[in-house]
């Protein structure tokens, strides 16, 4: 076909003495991950940011990422090429290869032996500073039919590496503790997630439940509670109305679900007199770190508000807005989604969208840009919305995705994890602090990033209210 590239050998009657050929690769954090993956080799002196990486190459090289499977490409690729049987190799590793150094390998043909076609190379790989760093010999059987065939294409292999991860837990690891209220952590899994934060010097916990379930928990999970405060109560909604009281009493700055049912806990939040409400709906944010996009995705409302009026949404995009803020998106691009990116006389959440945007321009939504309505691919993919003629600083390129009802929001979230491998943190806000909602289904790092996001949100409140005293 036009335009396909094509490999060809040379095969051993072909070859001459003194026959050379080369290939350049700069070397990745990608490759070291690969390399690690199919090996299983996580030597931290290569893996671990925290080792010297003068010498990170020395192990990589001894298992033939580069050392046999750079020189290897030459071989099977260019001289001989297509047919090429490998039947030895010697290398010395004369100096260490870091990321982003490019090395070029040369194979040159020394000998050839008629008897069985064998023909040996002198290798070499230099750096891009002309410095040799890995000489050898290589001893192959050449082909002795020509070969000529279209490369074949490389799968396309991404790497979830949790780049947003470890920056978000690095935003919160300086700075002291948040006094945290959990309700009633009466399993293990919910202690666990408390302890982890705890070590990690995000929050002082504050155990608020029954005494002897608690301690029952924590004996069955082999976990050690004795650090932290404990507060009695009869039982779970005891507990979430005991923890609500701590908030308001300012004894705590942060509020953490343990083991109860979420509508036992947002039933104490939600009390009229005695609860944590205030002028602002409360909704759910996750914050999902895709690995095919290239920003940090914020989806609401998923878990909290069913079907949302168009007040309700607009409280739903302040809150949003206030936790991009906090993770350092300054002004937040705000798609408003539905199935159609026009406005639909027949689609309330068309009609939402609209009226929405019209808020926007007169000053009542206020920190972000935002547009709508949108279509998910004409938000997040800026072929799609060019493909659709769609002009709009958010459209492509969405920080926030508000979604119609909880129903969409909640499809969309689990989605991105199970099906395109996101990461997913989430908490509610609305209230007089961030609550923090974890179930058993949500991984250690999805626990201890959403317990990073409400204590960013959290410290926020905390330099905002000094600053207005």
């Amino acid at each position: 076909m036009p335009g396909e590239i094509m490999i060809e050998n040379r095969t051993f009657d072909e070859i001459a003495v003194g026959d050379t050929a080369r290939v350049s690769k700069t070397l990745t954090e990608q490759d070291i991950e690969l390399f690690a993956l199919v090996s299983g080799d996580v030597n931290p002196a290569h893996m671990d940011p925290a080792f010297a990486r003068t010498d990170i190459f020395q192990s990589i090289i001894a298992h033939g990422m580069w050392g046999g499977g750079l020189i290897s490409s030459v071989l099977g690729m260019e001289l001989p090429g297509p047919g090429t049987i490998y039947l030895s190799q010697s290398l010395r590793f004369l100096a260490p290869v870091r990321v982003a150094d490019t090395i070029t390998a040369t194979v040159t043909v020394k000998e050839k032996r008629a008897d069985h076609h064998v023909v040996i190379l002198d290798c070499l790989c230099t750096n891009q500073h002309g410095e040799d760093v890995i000489v050898g010999q290589a001893e192959v059987k050449a082909p002795t039919q020509k070969v000529r065939r279209p490369r074949m294409n490389l799968p396309d292999v991404k790497i979830a590496r949790h780049d947003r991860y470890r920056a978000l837990l690095a935003a919160v690891a300086h700075g002291e503790p948040i006094p945290t209220a959990v309700v009633h952590p009466c399993d293990a899994f919910s202690l666990s997630s408390v302890i982890d934060a705890a070590r990690r010097r995000m929050i002082t916990p504050i155990l608020v439940g029954p005494r002897a379930k608690i301690l029952a928990a924590a004996i069955a999970g082999g976990l050690d509670i004795s650090p932290y405060r404990l507060v009695d109560t009869p039982h779970s909604h005891a507990a979430a109305a005991q923890s609500v009281a701590m908030i308001r009493s300012g004894e705590a700055q942060l509020l953490m679900k343990g083991s109860l049912h979420t509508d036992e806990l947002m039933s104490a939040v939600m009390a009229s007199d005695t609860g944590l409400r205030t002028d602002r709906r409360l909704s759910h944010i996750y914050l999902m770190d895709v690995p095919s996009y290239p920003r940090p995705l914020l989806i609401t409302d998923a878990a909290i508000n069913i079907a949302p009026t168009l007040a309700d949404k607009a409280d739903i995009i302040r809150n949003a807005i206030d936790l991009a803020h906090a993770i350092g998106i300054d002004c937040p691009r705000v798609a408003i989604l539905a199935a159609v990116e026009t406005v639909n006389p027949n689609m309330p959440s068309t009609l939402d969208a609209a009226a929405l945007c019209k808020m926007a321009d007169r000053g009542q939504i206020i920190g972000g840009l935002i547009d709508g309505p949108l279509a998910f691919d004409n938000a997040v993919s800026p072929e799609a919305a060019h493909g659709k003629g769609i002009v709009s600083p958010v459209a492509g390129c969405a920080d926030i995705l508000v979604v119609p009802d909880l129903e969409a929001g909640n499809m969309l979230a689990k989605q991105l994890t199970f099906l395109a491998g996101a990461d997913a943190a989430g908490i509610v806000l609305g209230a007089r602090v961030p609550i923090i909602l974890t179930s058993r289904a949500d991984s250690e790092r999805t626990r201890i990033a959403s317990c990073a996001l409400a204590v960013l949100m959290a410290r926020r409140r905390l330099i905002a209210a000094q600053g207005a005293t």
